[in-house]
């Protein structure tokens, strides 16, 4: 019942590392001893033992792909489901929520009442709901589950963090949703929240373990503080190479003092080197990421938002094309060379036209390019995104943050600045420093929270 002991895996053999991984380990000889978030202000040092006070970790946590059992499996085994003796239960849970033959969280909780002796009584849904029907961005309201006569209460839009009346008939609460490993993915922040409201008014909060798609890399800067925003509340890089359950332990242990009474449903037979190994069906985490390439460059691709080009929003690609009507075929010729002089791996391009339906550029005809993943574990994400920033502002004259005018000065909060965390990405881009300097810029933070990382880890 106890974490798993701390042993070697691939991520710490330099010879079995992907590239973006072996520049990052190759170094961290150089950092003292558990070295913590350096350009984070309010982090403390990491804890021993099970590296988060009050958490546990459940289940082998072994790499054998044979017998994976995700988080919520594993909880449904009898011993296990003994945590929820007589426990009220809140759920915060949304489609993703279901074990490997894709029968819901809500279904598999609500059957087990009788067996585990606890009672559900409440759901509580992040951004797009419960049920997943609501747009990025778009108002999420309380209501009564149909199937369940639950009642659902929204933790997206006027209260992202659960009130003590919210929580007043709870007294575990229980998340089971699927990260896509990225700072800017917003229902890790409604994690965070959750486990604050948890510790602040005396619940148990428990973890049931899911793959992380990006599986252990990290890349992009850390979290400047002064930034923070629900697409990035805490001091964490753009890609964490953390599951929910281990980044749960993180949050205890580095932000919220082990304020938390935590558990963690680890999985069983997990290689955070091949997460793809596990093999699970795609259920879409939110109406733009269809797919697990979109998962997989959208942690990238994603900072798009961030200009007046579509980030593909609209198109049946989200995030893989992106397009604006000035963009010319000369362009697109051009961007394409840019992107295959870098040599970025384990990607290749192709000029795309689309007309968006929604968002940006909606109606109107796109000239643009598509990226293919061709080999997910080769990919390098953020890095990939800061080259095709760069192309887009070298290349094209009328490219321009979406802000246009109120983007201009040093003073000026740009999405840019919150989606990468920092306002140095935008003034590197826009003094012409090249994407190689500013992937340089950031590897110090990464090897940092890298070696913060480690007492946090389950696999």
């Amino acid at each position: 019942m106890n974490q798993p002991a701390s042993r070697p895996t691939a991520r710490q053999d330099d010879g079995a590392a992907r590239p973006g991984r072996r520049r990052l380990l190759a170094s961290l000889g150089a950092l003292p001893a558990g070295a913590v978030l350096a350009s984070a202000g309010a982090a403390t040092a990491a804890p021993g033992g099970n590296g988060n006070g009050k958490g546990k970790g459940r289940g082998k946590g072994s790499t054998t792909h044979g017998d994976f059992r995700l988080g919520v499996e594993n909880l449904l085994e009898p011993e296990t489901l003994e945590t929820l003796r007589d426990a009220r239960v809140g759920l915060i849970t949304n489609p993703t929520g279901t074990d490997r033959e894709l029968r819901s969280t809500i279904d598999l909780l609500v059957q087990a009442q009788d067996t585990g002796g606890f009672t559900m009584v409440a759901l509580f849904g992040p951004e797009h709901g419960v049920r997943g029907a609501e747009p990025a961005g778009g108002s999420v309201g309380d209501y009564i589950d149909e199937r369940t006569g639950l009642p659902v209460r929204s933790l997206y839009g006027d209260t992202q963090k659960p009130t003590p009346e919210m929580i007043a008939d709870v007294d575990v609460l229980v998340f089971d949703i699927q990260d896509i490993g990225t700072r800017f993915f917003t229902y890790i922040w409604t994690m965070y929240y959750a486990m604050e409201a948890a510790g602040e008014n005396g619940k148990r909060f428990l973890v049931l373990d899911r793959p992380n798609p990006l599986g252990a890399d990290i890349e992009g800067f850390v979290l400047e503080p002064e930034l923070s925003s629900f697409v990035g509340l805490r001091e964490i890089p753009q890609t964490h190479g953390l599951t929910v359950g281990e980044l749960a332990q993180l949050f205890n242990g580095e932000f919220l003092d082990g304020a938390v009474t935590l558990e963690v449903i680890a999985m069983s037979g997990y290689d955070a080197d091949d997460p793809a190994a596990a093999d699970l069906p795609w259920v879409l985490p939110s109406p733009n990421i269809p797919t697990a390439d979109t998962a997989v460059v959208y942690a990238g691709t994603g900072l798009i938002e961030s200009l007046n080009i579509s980030e593909g929003r609209g198109t049946t690609t989200p995030f893989l094309w992106f397009g604006a009507p000035f963009l010319t075929e000369s362009h697109v010729a051009a961007i394409i060379a840019e992107l295959q002089a870098a040599e970025l791996p384990g990607v290749l391009y192709r000029p795309m036209s689309a007309t968006p339906v929604s968002s940006k550029h909606a109606g109107e005809f796109c000239g643009g390019l598509q990226l293919h993943v061709t080999d997910p574990m080769d990919y390098e994400p953020v890095r990939t995104g800061i080259h095709v920033l760069s192309a887009l502002l070298r290349t094209v004259e009328e490219v321009d943050w979406r802000e246009g005018e109120d983007c201009r000065t040093e003073e000026d909060v740009c999405w840019i600045d919150k989606l990468s965390g920092t306002k140095r990405t935008r003034a590197m881009l826009e003094a012409g420093d090249s994407p190689e300097a500013i992937v340089a810029a950031w590897e110090r933070e990464a090897q940092r929270f890298f070696a913060t990382t480690q007492s946090y880890r389950l696999y």
